[in-house]
């Protein structure tokens, strides 16, 4: 299974924008910096933790399991 770009543009442009452009339209006040720092942090986090899922299931380390009774019945009806 190859990546596929849709996904992970849209994914990573959703992040930038979240990350990278809204923290611009904070209103000046005293918060002004934790509340960029949080946007910053909370998109840099959830982008990894989405893209760590979406690779883990590019090459699985664990397959699925099929019983021989299975796979004989998938060679015969693939025959």
């Amino acid at each position: 299974m190859a990546a596929d770009v849709a996904p992970v543009a849209i994914v990573s442009v959703f992040w930038v924008i979240v990350g990278a452009i809204v923290p611009w339209f904070i209103p000046k006040g005293s918060q002004r910096g934790i509340i960029q720092s949080m946007l910053v942090i909370t998109s840099i986090s959830c982008y990894m933790f989405w893209l760590c899922t979406y690779m883990s299931q590019m090459y699985p380390l664990v397959g699925p399991s099929l019983n021989n009774h299975t796979v004989v019945a998938i060679e015969a009806y693939w025959k």
